[in-house]
């Protein structure tokens, strides 16, 4: 009897040894597996959300071979934007006995952002009455689209149109749709001269701007320049358009003498702040030269505001700033 007590107990034994060995043998394939499945999404390109991001853009992307479709190179901005800047330096456009500099108000540009697979480019083209047609032709026969053809100042002799252009695709076949289309006009593509008169007389320190403005300014040539980027994100078809593709407040500054400036520019407004940044601007003697849109698809809707002063420098900061303080803008620190 004892002897067979002590078989069984052998049995049981056994069996217990065999079941726990299963046991931490599926309990170490499964800690194997979770950890490769870890490494695997860690691995993979991130939003800001803590998600993959199958739109990210591969870092050290060559856009040579965009530069050279175009015809000239241009520069990386923020949001992993490449911007080609083609300032209409070839034009005498005056506005009220002022000739207007091209950084003032006749800089063309066209920005690629590449979104997965594809890239998406926007731009707005400067051009005479007598190059409109033409452009725009050969930029549909080369698949660009056209979202807007308007003015953006009143007065200007010649006059001078404002093409904005949309597209998605290969990088460099829409910028040689694009080069083939301005090269129908009289567009420079070599790089500007340098100016000869690199510090303006705006009648005000340029920090003393900032301030006034509550946003950090730049110079471009004489002109002194602010890009004040909206606070909500803007969506096109899906895709998070960034500010540098055209989507921020621009407001130039070029110096007339004796502490005047002429102003020029256009607010990226939604619609209820439209008639709030009007009277702002009216009740500070500040015309508004144009009310439009850029875009087609985007969200939130986005009206586009130009406008038109020359008068005392620090007169027309304070009544930028109002405008300014209707608007949600991206507050810096």
């Amino acid at each position: 009897m004892q002897r067979n007590r002590a078989r069984v107990r052998e049995q049981i034994v056994h069996l217990f040894l065999i079941s726990a060995a299963r046991r931490t043998a599926l309990g170490v394939m499964a800690f194997i597996t979770a950890t490769t499945f870890a490494l695997v999404v860690s691995s993979a390109p991130q939003s800001e959300s803590g998600q993959p991001n199958a739109n990210q853009q591969p870092a050290g992307t060559d856009w040579q071979a965009v530069a050279q479709a175009l015809g000239k190179a241009g520069s990386m901005q923020p949001g992993d934007v490449y911007k080609v800047s083609l300032p209409r330096s070839d034009l005498n456009v005056t506005v009220n006995g002022i000739k207007l500099k091209p950084a003032l108000a006749l800089g063309s540009w066209v920005a690629f952002k590449k979104m997965g697979e594809m890239t998406m480019v926007m731009g707005d083209l400067v051009l005479t009455e007598d190059e409109v047609t033409s452009v725009l032709t050969k930029l549909q026969a080369g698949g660009v689209e056209e979202t807007a053809l308007h003015n953006h100042v009143l007065h200007e002799s010649p006059r001078v149109m404002y093409m904005h252009i949309h597209a998605m695709g290969d990088a460099v076949k829409i910028a040689q749709a694009i080069h083939d289309a301005l090269a129908l006009s009289k567009t420079p593509f070599a790089a500007s001269a340098p100016s000869s008169n690199p510090t303006p007389d705006l009648g005000i320190e340029t920090k003393q701007l900032d301030q006034a403005l509550a946003q950090s300014g730049k110079l471009n040539g004489v002109v002194y320049q602010f890009s004040i980027a909206r606070a909500e994100n803007i969506m096109d078809n899906g895709m998070e358009v960034p500010a540098s593709m055209g989507l921020a407040t621009a407001i130039n500054f070029q110096p007339t003498g004796s502490g005047k400036a002429a102003i020029t520019g256009d607010f990226v407004l939604v619609g209820s702040e439209v008639n709030p940044v009007i009277k702002a601007l009216r009740d500070n003697g500040i015309e508004v030269t144009a009310l439009h849109s850029h875009m087609l698809t985007e969200t939130p809707r986005l009206f586009f505001m130009h406008f038109w002063a020359n008068d005392d420098v620090r007169k027309l900061a304070r009544g930028l700033r109002t405008a300014l303080d209707r608007m949600n803008i991206a507050r810096q620190p």
